[in-house]
């Protein structure tokens, strides 16, 4: 099957609505996406004009019972998971299983910590938006308009780094050992060279 290993998107300086449309349509298609670090996504507009948009949006709510909707997300990773269901039917049992496909995380959870993380280039702000044009970090919208991990994902994001950089610099060390351990081996065998070659095979 080709959809059965999971697409691990990296969120880091994406723009939302162009990556919840993007991820929409892979979970539409059967892909399973995990998204991580939804609270570095970016939104086009200066913070102050989409915090003023967010505080008229928590005024939409049912009159008899605001409990019945429409709920008002404050983790940034809820925030993404709510633009991709607004770009699938979810009502029906196609869009709900398409839903049921994504995963969203602020910062990087283990096991997604050891797992290669893509990018969308259709999605960064980088290539899509204009350098002079300003732009709003969503974990900083959030901590502003209520979520309260904020602190709390950057000291484990922190400690994750830390982590992930001593992890990187063992594997150049075994990589470099290895290499050297098959250039030996091949200078000490340069008979066996042709006969591993028949095979297909190299020292």
């Amino acid at each position: 099957m080709p959809f059965e290993k999971p697409v691990v998107v990296d969120c880091r300086a994406h723009m939302l609505g162009r990556l919840a449309s993007l991820v929409a349509k892979e979970l539409l298609l059967g892909q399973h996406v995990v998204a991580v670090r939804c609270e570095e996504l970016n939104i086009s507009g200066s913070h102050v004009r989409n915090k003023v948009k967010f505080m008229q949006f928590l005024n939409k709510r049912t009159a008899t019972n605001p409990k019945k909707g429409p709920i008002h997300y404050r983790a940034p990773s809820r925030m993404f998971w709510r633009a991709v269901r607004g770009m699938l039917p979810h009502k029906t049992a196609r869009g709900a299983a398409a839903l049921q496909r994504l995963k969203v995380f602020d910062g990087v959870p283990s096991p997604y910590d050891k797992v290669k993380r893509m990018v969308v280039p259709d999605a960064l702000r980088v290539l899509r938006l204009k350098a002079c044009r300003r732009f709003t970090v969503l974990g900083k919208l959030s901590s502003e308009v209520g979520w309260r991990h904020g602190d709390l994902v950057a000291r484990l994001e922190a400690k994750r780094k830390i982590r992930s950089e001593a992890y990187y610099k063992k594997k150049l060390e075994q990589s470099k050992a290895l290499k050297a351990a098959t250039a030996k081996v091949a200078g000490e065998h340069k008979e066996l060279k042709p006969t591993l070659e028949k095979f297909g095979l190299t020292l």
